[in-house]
């Protein structure tokens, strides 16, 4: 039996890959040898594991996970190429906003930050006082993009059961939400009939993480932004040009920023506007 298979040196240089490699693909369950020795504790290996061990060398060159590894390698091939598709197309993206992001960084550190708010256009508006629907979450920026139109929905449904949505929705952050920070943030609605509203969110439960309050009068620096500008990190750069705004104008904060939803996000274009970043001032 042992004259059919390959010691870990000849099977390593075959897959021209390193005895610790192999060693490792073991510890990691992408690659058992076929053979180990009980006395001696020497791995042995089939030659046709060659092609799984050179496919699992290649995919940690990806930078692919050890689990999505363990995945493409145990799948057939037309499930292999499909899941290695879909984990590419999620870094190819992942790839595009970090390249985003590198050039507003750029921008930043070479010190053409003015250069990048010019873009954006800084007004002001007075909202007066209303009764609003709540969620508030403790949520990374990754969930976001999940959590923000679920919870939204669900308190415009609420709210048209409350005498109906009586403003633009919009989103508070109380602290910072990155992927290391989880602020955190509140969905917002404004709702017609405050009363019914209360005892709707209270038929939910305080589970439910639901609300209601007042929000009072306040004046709203802001600068409306594109669906594409949405995207980090286009939209760190439009607070922070109503910050420098604010700044410019002698003006201070009277609350946490916020994000005021006015369009149609799933009919909207990437060139239409769709958002309002704003810090309210006094």
């Amino acid at each position: 039996m042992h004259q059919e298979l390959l010691t870990i040196g000849a099977f390593a240089a075959r897959a021209r890959l390193s005895p610790k490699a192999l060693r490792l693909y073991d510890r990691l369950g992408l690659l058992a040898p076929a053979y180990v020795d009980e006395v001696s504790g020497y791995r042995h290996y089939r030659a046709d594991q060659v092609d799984r061990a050179r496919t699992v060398a290649l995919l940690r060159q990806l930078d692919m996970p050890l689990a999505r590894i363990a995945e493409v390698v145990e799948a057939d091939g037309a499930q292999a190429a499909a899941l290695l598709t879909s984990y590419w197309a999620a870094a190819e993206s992942r790839f595009a906003s970090q390249r985003t992001l590198a050039e507003y960084l750029r921008g930043r550190l070479s010190g053409r930050s003015s250069e990048m708010y010019g873009k954006f256009v800084v007004e002001t508006v007075d909202v007066p006082e209303r009764v609003v629907l709540t969620e508030k979450r403790h949520t990374l920026a990754d969930e976001l993009p999940i959590w923000i139109p679920a919870s939204l929905g669900r308190l415009e449904d609420g709210a048209r059961e409350c005498g109906g949505v009586t403003g633009a929705p919009f989103v508070v952050y109380y602290a910072e939400v990155s992927m290391e920070s989880d602020g955190p943030a509140e969905s917002c609605v404004p709702v017609a009939d405050g009363e019914a509203a209360r005892v709707w969110a209270e038929k939910r439960g305080r589970a439910s993480g639901i609300e209601v309050r007042v929000e009072p009068t306040h004046r709203l620096a802001y600068a409306r932004i594109t669906k594409a500008q949405v995207a980090h990190p286009q939209i760190h750069a439009a607070f922070e040009a109503v910050e420098a705004w604010i700044a410019e104008q002698g003006l201070s904060y009277d609350g946490p920023c916020r994000e005021v939803y006015f369009a149609d996000w799933d009919a909207a274009g990437p060139e239409d506007p769709v958002c309002d970043v704003a810090f309210p001032v006094s």
